[in-house]
């Protein structure tokens, strides 16, 4: 019998190998940072301006939908507990764990920056600073949960007002039973319809990746990175022990799981954080990487939402220590038992202020003024913020399915069959997806 043109086709198409998600991101990555040393060493302009438009694009693209996504993920997860037996003990124990790794990552934070001194030897001076345009204080966080209206926290990506909206109406829909599902209904399907769009987002992030890390290297290149040696290594090293050392022993001890098998499944979603830098951006991933290591999808789909918007090890635990010692350092303002206590304290209890989004300036300001340091410092962290970040995200990102997964497994809820299957290779069923081939 002859072959059609589609049965040709769906051979040609068997016998090229799949290339697995993580090694697309990787080569995106080798890529980026290739082409982006060609654009800065060879001063090549339209190379540059190139790349920063596939970043530029790919991150707008995820900015897109954050709002919507928000909302409606926070919403529907607040409902989803309703399903979830001993609901309140579950989200009680998941606050607390967030704030104990929090707690771990800032004493990592402040004793990687007493040992290095990062602001020590920059050649940095006061003046080299610039206050930033956003502050943060504690005044301004509490106040500023409450929206003044529906519409502007989503026109200018308020995430904390609309975390405090979609948890009101989560609330009241509770509370209104029966009456309120057509509501549910649509809340849920508005959510499976953007986790669909996103999805098609995050399967750009290969490309995304060039961008980024290639805008990254053309703009900023070694020279700055001299400069912010012992800052940058510093937080490259805090999260590593956070990340490959802290949550690895909590996985092991508290979890009585194999932490290899979680980075086995997880991996994926880590990657996507380190590239778009983008916590809320990563959750729906980060919520399928967490229900295909078995935790079960109604506590996953609150605690993972949950922490996308307030469990933050890297961007407010890790990051605003060091870069508060690196400030006061810069700045020539001593530091005693006192102040590593407030950064402590700011680190546990303000971490929702950094809200998921890209950046940590909020959480620092916030460190900052909470301790009386000079907010010009902010300024000097900004030209370095790029390439701290990602690896700050990718820190959140990982904590955010590990703290579900030690939950899950102390309150007996773990499915441990599929923990140790989880292959996270494998992604054309995430949210909202329909089958895929694995090759961008």
């Amino acid at each position: 019998m002859p072959s059609t043109p589609a049965s040709a086709a769906t051979a040609t198409r068997r016998r090229i190998p799949k290339v697995p998600f993580w090694a697309q991101i990787l080569l995106g990555l080798v890529l980026g940072a290739l082409l982006g040393w060609a654009a800065q060493s060879g001063d090549i302009h339209w190379l540059e301006v190139t790349l920063g438009k596939i970043g530029d694009i790919f991150v707008q693209l995820l900015m897109v939908v954050i709002a919507p996504l928000v909302f409606f993920a926070i919403l529907v997860s607040i409902t989803n507990l309703r399903n979830v037996s001993n609901a309140a003990r579950l989200a009680t124990r998941t606050l607390l764990w967030f704030m104990i790794t929090s707690l771990i990552a800032v004493v990592i934070g402040l004793a990687i920056g007493l040992l290095t001194n990062p602001g020590s030897g920059t050649g940095l001076t006061p003046a080299d600073g610039a206050e930033p345009k956003k502050h943060g204080s504690w005044l301004d966080f509490l106040t500023g949960i409450i929206p003044t209206d529906v519409i502007t926290p989503f026109t200018e990506l308020n995430v904390l007002q609309i975390v405090f909206m979609a948890a009101a109406a989560g609330i009241a829909i509770l509370q209104i039973g029966d009456k309120a599902k057509p509501v549910l209904d649509l809340s849920q399907s508005a959510l499976d319809l953007l986790q669909k769009v996103l999805w098609w987002v995050i399967r750009l992030a290969p490309l995304g990746s060039l961008g980024l890390v290639g805008t990254a290297i053309a703009t900023y290149g070694w020279n700055l990175i001299g400069k912010y040696a012992t800052f940058t290594a510093d937080i490259y090293v805090g999260c590593a022990i956070v990340l490959f050392g802290v949550y690895p022993v909590l996985l092991a001890t508290v979890g009585k799981v194999n932490p290899l098998q979680f980075y086995k499944g997880a991996w994926p979603a880590i990657q996507l954080a380190f590239v778009s830098r983008s916590s809320v951006g990563t959750m729906p991933l980060t919520q399928k990487v967490t229900e295909r290591l078995g935790v079960p999808k109604e506590y996953a789909s609150f605690a993972v939402p949950f922490g996308s918007t307030t469990k933050m090890d890297g961007c407010a635990s890790i990051y605003p220590a060091i870069a508060a010692i690196f400030v006061a350092q810069v700045f020539d303002v001593p530091l005693e038992i006192r102040d590593y206590v407030l950064i402590a304290f700011v680190s546990v209890i303000g971490s929702a202020a950094t809200a998921g989004l890209t950046g940590a300036t909020v959480m620092l300001t916030l460190t900052l003024s909470t301790l009386g340091l000079p907010m010009a410092g902010v300024g000097l962290l900004l030209a370095i913020d790029p390439i701290v970040d990602m690896m700050r995200t990718a820190t959140n990102v990982a904590g955010q399915s590990v703290v579900p997964i030690l939950v899950a497994s102390r309150e007996k809820i773990l499915d441990r069959a599929a923990y140790d299957s989880a292959d996270g290779s494998k992604l054309e069923d995430a949210p909202g997806a329909e089958p895929q081939p694995a090759a961008a």
